[in-house]
């Protein structure tokens, strides 16, 4: 009965798997409908993150806590089971910032001073292939480099106010204190410099310069993004090259003749 009860398990487990194959893969109008929920529940759980600083006092706080750990980590399994190499999977960056992001959800008592380094999840999304593989065609893909440049800003915003926030103004009253860390953040990366508030000591130097370093680096990336010559993704069959003009007829790498698909197809 034991031997008979395994190949059924087997099977179980396969069928399963290739059913989260197709909604995570397919572009059937059923994976469609999946995968635009997976993205509007992404977008809700970094909403999430990005009020905790201001949740974490409130009585439901570990019941929302809790259960966007349940979220996550059972969108990490699914995407496991679907995947067809799950080492190659659990090696790319993604996935350790949602394993690092689960456990600030397990543990946020004890990895509470961690928590603002959720808000990755953002930069997660923007290089989720459900996210872009039905906005990748057309005018849609002209504007992926400058839609991941803005996010890449973004999510350096708002995890240096976090850890602003977590670090220096956490004494001050939750919207406050966290206003007043976003306002320092933006007037640091911008370089305005207004001086009205400034963090204390040499940690507060150290950070205030990294951060103008770094935020001068993703705006000059932005404007790069935005103004640089407009190029599509399509891969030369010949040598890869994965960048050509839309009206490209030859790679300029290796000749090879192309059929890019103009933004109407």
């Amino acid at each position: 009965m034991a031997s008979e009860a395994k190949p059924e398990s087997g099977t179980s487990l396969a069928t399963l798997r290739d059913r989260l194959r197709r909604l995570y893969h397919g572009r059937t109008p059923e994976a469609v409908r999946f995968q635009a929920a997976v993205v509007l529940v992404d977008i809700v759980i970094i909403a999430f993150f990005i009020a905790t600083p201001l949740l974490q006092g409130t009585a439901s706080f570990l019941w929302l806590d809790y259960a966007v750990a349940i979220l996550v980590a059972a969108d990490l399994l699914a995407r496991l089971l679907a995947s067809t190499d799950m080492v190659r999977l659990m090696r790319q960056p993604t996935s350790w910032v949602d394993l690092f992001i689960l456990l600030t959800l397990l543990f946020p008592t004890a990895l509470a001073n961690l928590s603002f380094l959720r808000i990755l999840r953002l930069w997660s999304l923007s290089r989720s292939g459900v996210l872009w593989r039905h906005l990748g065609g057309g005018r849609f893909l002209a504007w992926r480099d400058t839609t991941h440049a803005v996010v890449n800003l973004l999510t350096f915003l708002f995890v240096v106010t976090g850890f602003v926030y977590t670090f220096f103004f956490r004494q001050a009253s939750g919207l406050v204190g966290y206003v007043d860390a976003l306002y320092f953040t933006v007037a640091t990366v911008t370089t305005t410099g207004f001086g009205d508030i400034v963090l204390p000591g040499v940690a507060g130097k150290l950070t205030s310069i990294v951060t103008m370093i770094i935020g001068i680096s993703l705006f000059v990336r932005l404007a790069q993004a935005i103004f640089r010559p407009t190029k599509v993704l399509f891969p030369c069959p010949q040598c890869g090259l994965q960048r050509h003009e839309p009206d490209a007829v030859h790679c300029k790498a290796c000749g090879h003749v192309l059929n890019i698909p103009d933004e109407g197809s």
